[in-house]
């Protein structure tokens, strides 16, 4: 398991396919401000709050400077109907082996109902032109994660 990133890190390069199979590079993005933020799982309910709520800031984020990036375990089948089913306007990136949220500290152990196991945690790693981190929050809550966000990052 990797360590989770702090600020200051060069955040680790990726390609990942969307939701429509076409792979998405993270040094694409080179010269932009990018929040990468992990989710559990497609469709379900903390997950789309969270989708949701980026969905009805993204606006305010953009004029900010800022591309959004969801990433999920999912296949880009399911990252597809998702995106449609909740009108999602930024990409959502199928990270099947995870590898990815590994490399960013944001796959571990998890306890829910008592049992213990290894997943995707909640995670939101922000990033600036450079590739480097300028926040990193783990174990965030689906609910409210947004606005808080926009508060750490100096937008509210």
């Amino acid at each position: 398991m990797a360590e989770k990133l702090t600020v200051g890190d060069a955040a680790p390069d990726f390609t990942l396919p969307d939701s429509t199979g076409n792979p998405v590079a993270l040094k694409d993005l080179h010269g932009k401000n990018v929040v990468v933020y992990f989710y559990p799982a497609a469709a379900t309910p903390g997950c789309t709050t969270e989708a949701c709520d980026f969905r009805d800031n993204i606006n305010s984020l953009k004029s900010a400077g800022y591309e959004v990036l969801g990433l999920s375990p999912d296949a880009p089948a399911k990252l597809a109907a998702f995106a449609q089913e909740e009108g999602l306007n930024f990409p959502l990136l199928s990270d099947a082996d995870h590898s990815t949220a590994e490399a960013y500290g944001a796959w571990g152990e998890k306890t829910n109902y008592g049992k213990t196991y290894e997943g995707l945690i909640r995670s939101t790693v922000v990033l600036d032109g450079e590739g480097k981190v300028t926040l990193a929050q783990y174990n965030v809550r689906a609910t409210g994660h947004v606005a808080k966000l926009r508060r750490d990052l100096g937008l509210d």
